[in-house]
Order: structure tokens, then sequence, then C-alpha cells
């Protein structure tokens, strides 16, 4: 492991309402949350995060492992002086998730899993991610990556959505997106999922290819 970093953060909601973070994607930025806003700032205290490598937070030198990933966050609630927060994670932030609540159990009041995975049996695509910003940085995969976040027919339906998922995209560090990609190659958690004892609740996508 490296050591751990504060990650760029926004804590917005009530003070004295319970702790929500909220811990996204690969190539996303803690904008990725904003349309769920209106409705989660009525009843949490809302921290949205950029992970390492991403949006405003540190690009520490490479490789990352999600363990990493997951000490940077809890050195963020530490500084908040948040004990136990509720964790919503969608894919690599849903890793991180499920590490915390497997190893620091007492951390997490809940967790919510969305579209993520303890394990990818298929490691070439990540070797062959690596190889693509390697070649041509991020903006290089930038709307193929994009073109994955959304259906065909909603992303016709939202083009500025989907070129800001792009720009998103296109905009994280390269060496920050490529130290997660790594991460991401040699992530299996499956032996510790049944430590698991918080209670979850996982969300899948019907129609998403990941």
């Amino acid at each position: 492991m490296t050591a751990a970093v504060v990650p760029h953060h926004v804590d917005e909601g009530p003070r004295d309402a319970p702790a929500l973070v909220l811990s996204g994607s690969l190539g996303s930025t803690l904008e990725m949350w904003r349309p769920q806003l209106p409705a989660l700032t009525e009843r949490f205290r809302v921290i949205r995060i950029d992970h390492r490598g991403h949006g405003g937070s540190p690009v520490p030198p490479g490789p990352y492992r999600i363990a990493d990933l997951a000490a940077d966050a809890l050195a963020l609630l530490d500084s908040l002086g948040l004990e136990q927060v509720s964790w919503c994670g969608l894919s690599m932030g849903g890793m991180v998730g499920m590490h915390l609540a497997s190893e620091q159990p007492q951390r997490l009041r809940n967790l919510t899993l969305c579209c993520t995975s303890a394990h990818f049996p298929n490691r070439s695509v990540w070797t062959d991610r690596i190889a693509a910003v390697r070649a041509g940085g991020t903006a290089s995969i930038a709307a193929g990556v994009a073109s994955r976040w959304f259906t065909p027919d909603w992303a016709a339906r939202n083009p500025d959505a989907v070129e800001e998922a792009r720009e998103m995209i296109a905009s994280t560090p390269d060496d920050g997106y490529l130290a997660c990609c790594q991460a991401l190659e040699v992530w299996d958690h499956r032996d510790r999922l049944p430590a698991i004892t918080v209670a979850t609740l996982v969300i899948a996508g019907s129609e998403d290819p990941s």
C-alpha cells in the first residue's frame, strides 16, 4: 500500500443528518452524482469524493490498489470526524465500499453497491485499457468508455450528458487513470465477501455491458 491521501470532496446537506458517502466509477469525478443531490440532501449529509488520481484529488505515483483508495476514504472520514457513514459506490466506488465493509466494518452503517464486481475474470479488459491510455492518454478512450455508460436510446435523447461524461473521462489525469486501471486489473475480493455483514443493497443494470 502507498501512503493515504485525503481525497478532494464536497460536503453538503444538514450537519445533523446521517452521513452518506458517494463514491464513483473509474474516470468519473464527484460531479457524476449531481443529479441525485436534490433528493439526497433532504435526508442526508452527502459527501461526494474524487478518487485519488481523479478530479481534484492528488495523483500519487502508481500503481494503486483498492486498499489504497479505501485508506484514502478512511483518512477523509477521520479528517471530518465521522465515525460511521453509509456508503454508496458505483463500479470502482463499490469495490472501495466492499473493502471497507470487510476490513473496517465498524466504519459503515450500511452499504449500497451499484453495477460493481468483486472480481474481473478477464484481465485483458484492463491490460488493453492500460495500453490504450499509455499510447494516447485518457482523451483517446473517453468517447468509447462514455458510450458504455448509457443505453443508446437514452444517449440519443441526452447528448449533453454524454458529452459531459466524455469530458470527465478525458480530463482525468493519465497517470491517475492508469494507476486505477492497475488496481482493477488485480482486484479479487471474492474470498472476503463472507466477512461483509453490514446491511447491503446490490443494484445491477440489465443493460450494463460491464
